[in-house]
């Protein structure tokens, strides 16, 4: 079934670190180019300072205001967001300089026109520095979309790719189950019809457990094909955690696994599929042997792991993650996905 909330809004992404980082980093600046600027007070460590307290404030309470509003404010038009964003900025810098004047006005020595003065000069500074940033992050969200519709590009080329291969192999194992094995041939049938349906559907998000479900009917097809030469074992939870993946996310690693470490190799292999959580994290393990003697190229585990990959951070706003690793002979790829938005 697909996400009912599977939608991604550029305020999402508000509250990741590198997007706070870069925030803290400009700010700073700003401080220090109000501390230089002419006119500014001789006692440069305390002015800045100052600055960097009320700019920091300003700007980390808008980002956690437009982070908190991210779900109402899906559904506002973005000139609405852009105006809302540069009104908290102007607000948050009143309070700012309100609270400055509350604790520090007499000890400056500022009389009110001068805070009068440093009112306006500063609502335009906050509403000045809002829409470069607005522009920077319009900047940024574009070319993240860009990035994400190139990498489901690519994974949709892929799959074009190897689906008449994984088609042929399908229809041949039926064709040898219809006369031997007719309930066997007809099962076959209908996890393929199940495969390419979610297929065919397109990008989306899916229930981890429909998603295993997936993987499933694919490992059942593949069982009856290779038959003892592939060897499951599952480590998955009686109560799965109620959170979404991006469909076929988890099943290319499971192809992958199988393609490298059993089709190559005259006896087979095992694949271990683990679902465990973490804290707050989901863990999905997929893990093969890999074969002991040298066999013929193939173009390796990266087959698809790259688009998967970028479709994990693209559903998770780049908190998500695929992970691999060899180590004793297995190759082991791990998806890490938050279970709380």
């Amino acid at each position: 079934m697909p996400s009912d909330h599977a939608t991604v809004t550029p305020l999402d992404a508000l509250w990741q670190p590198s997007v706070i980082l870069w925030a803290i980093m400009a700010g700073e600046g700003l401080a220090l180019l109000l501390t230089i600027a002419p006119g500014a007070t001789e006692d440069h460590w305390s002015y800045f300072g100052l600055a960097s307290l009320c700019i920091q404030w300003v700007l980390l309470l808008s980002l956690g205001t437009l982070y908190a509003l991210r779900h109402p404010l899906s559904r506002v038009r973005p000139l609405l967001i852009a105006c809302l964003a540069i009104a908290l900025l102007a607000v948050f810098t009143w309070g700012a300089l309100g609270a400055a004047w509350l604790l520090l006005g007499n000890d400056w020595g500022m009389s009110t026109g001068a805070w009068r003065a440093t009112l306006l000069s500063c609502t335009g500074i906050a509403v000045t520095v809002g829409l470069l940033g607005l522009a920077a992050f319009h900047n940024h969200w574009r070319a993240r979309q860009l990035a994400v519709r190139a990498k489901q590009a690519e994974l949709e080329a892929l799959q074009a790719r190897i689906r008449p291969h994984f088609l042929f192999n399908t229809l041949n194992t039926g064709a040898a189950l219809v006369h031997q094995r007719p309930e066997e041939a007809e099962r076959l049938l209908l996890d393929l019809s199940d495969l390419f349906r979610a297929a065919l559907a397109g990008p989306r998000e899916i229930t981890l457990a429909d998603e295993l479900a997936l993987v499933r009917r694919y490992l059942e097809i593949e069982g009856l094909r290779f038959g003892d030469r592939l060897r499951v074992e599952w480590q998955v939870p009686a109560a799965l955690p109620d959170v979404t993946v991006p469909a076929l996310s988890i099943q290319p690693l499971v192809e992958n696994a199988i393609r490298h470490g059993v089709e190559p190799v005259a006896t087979g292999g095992d694949v271990h599929l683990q679902v465990a959580t973490d804290g707050d994290w989901l863990e999905v393990t997929v893990a093969n042997a890999l074969p002991s003697a040298p066999v013929r190229p193939t173009t390796g585990h990266q087959v698809g792991l790259n688009a998967v990959r970028a479709r994990i951070q693209a559903m998770t706003h780049g908190r998500g993650s695929v992970r691999t690793t060899t180590a004793e002979g297995r190759y082991t790829a791990v998806i890490r996905i938050p279970l709380t938005p």
